[in-house]
């Protein structure tokens, strides 16, 4: 028998920085029946995948796909580019960065480690300094590539230049190509509106050039077999075919609306979040405007109030799920998730329920943030 306790009406709010919320249409792609993965309709769906990712990382290379999570992306990365006793300038803007870094610890190699305290991004004048990696998803904090390419390009530095979109692409505008980046890496379940389960990575010339010289062990995550297959409309690996459905459809959602349509829609809700956040009177983790994260915000709480125990009263009294604190931030803020399939009436009732558990909870706080937000959003233009 159901406990009568655990029914809940309505729909959940998932207001996590990702998974985020699965469009419907994405969702019934993916119940289509599973085709085969060698037949000519499969390979002609994966070109038009590919040329669509293309689009949407802003670049005419390649981009590689890999049944896996964005962790797979930055193995993929490192190993095929780099050889043992390599050197990787690594900087702590938060939780995901520090994890890239322990992945290349793994492999040998070896990590010049910039300490941050995850409240700013990537300083472009400091990888001026140590040369004579857009978004960090624990923090909402994204970092100004363009700044750091150029930085690079200044003291003439051979070095590769490797981005994580995780939380950003399909959400903030990212320009592979223009911004000089060599790897990109990303996955499926943020700005791509799709469950976990697809890795991607875009690679420049010069890092497609380095792979050739890579001495690092590699088999699953090689990109030479996966990039001669792709001609072809192929995979060597029996491919995730229903995700591929429902990335086809996603792809599809992002191209109909338009890249700028995309990225103005998430900087007016990010915004609106943020003025409601400022409105109450509490602190972003974000300290430099200049880097504010359009798919996320992450919300500092006061002293001697927990973040965690706001979040799980705010679970139970209104089905919302917001991020957790991760690393050495938890406890001490929370996340909403505002990316993907999202407008403004879901943001207003994220933020609803916000504004009520922080009541609840006893969190000091202004009454006014929803106000704030909503007087934004209806003076500003879709």
């Amino acid at each position: 028998m159901t406990d009568p306790n655990s029914f809940r009406s309505g729909r959940h709010f998932l207001q996590i920085p990702g998974p985020s919320n699965g469009p419907d249409r994405v969702l019934r792609a993916m119940a289509k029946p599973t085709m085969d993965h060698r037949s000519p309709g499969f390979a002609e769906m994966t070109v038009g995948i590919l040329e669509g990712l293309q689009a949407v990382f802003q670049t005419s290379g390649p981009v590689l796909l890999f049944p896996s999570s964005g962790t797979g992306a930055w193995e993929a990365g490192l190993v095929n580019t780099l050889s043992p006793g390599d050197s990787v300038l690594g900087y702590e803007t938060g939780h995901f960065a520090t994890l890239w870094k322990k992945v290349a610890e793994r492999l040998g190699l070896t990590v010049e480690w910039i300490e941050g305290d995850w409240r700013g991004g990537i300083d472009p004048e400091a990888v001026s300094k140590k040369l004579k990696n857009h978004s960090e998803t624990s923090t909402g904090v994204a970092s100004r590539i363009p700044q750091i390419r150029e930085a690079m390009d200044q003291v003439g530095h051979p070095a590769l230049l490797m981005v994580d979109t995780i939380s950003s692409l399909g959400s903030m505008d990212y320009r592979h190509d223009e911004w000089g980046v060599d790897v990109t890496v990303c996955c499926s379940q943020k700005g791509l509106m799709l469950p976990p389960g697809l890795g991607m990575t875009a690679i420049s010339p010069k890092a497609l050039e380095a792979s050739a010289t890579s001495k690092l062990p590699k088999s699953y995550w090689a990109w030479d077999p996966v990039l001669s297959m792709n001609e072809r409309g192929f995979f060597p690996y029996t491919p995730p075919t229903n995700l591929l459905y429902g990335l086809e459809e996603a792809l599809a959602m992002l191209l109909e609306e338009g890249l700028s349509n995309v990225f103005l829609r998430h900087h007016r809700l990010a915004e609106a979040t943020r003025m409601a956040v400022l409105s109450w009177g509490l602190e972003l983790c974000c300290q430099n405007a200049e880097e504010y994260s359009d798919s996320l915000t992450a919300v500092w709480m006061p002293e001697g109030h927990d973040a965690d125990e706001v979040r799980k009263l705010i679970l139970e009294r209104f089905d919302l799920s917001l991020g957790t604190g991760l690393g050495k931030v938890k406890g001490k803020l929370f996340r909403i998730g505002h990316l993907g399939d999202f407008n403004e009436l879901m943001l207003a009732g994220t933020l609803c329920g916000v504004e009520m558990g922080l009541d609840l909870a006893g969190v000091p706080h202004q009454p006014d943030g929803v106000s704030a937000a909503l007087k934004y959003l209806a003076s500003t233009s879709t």
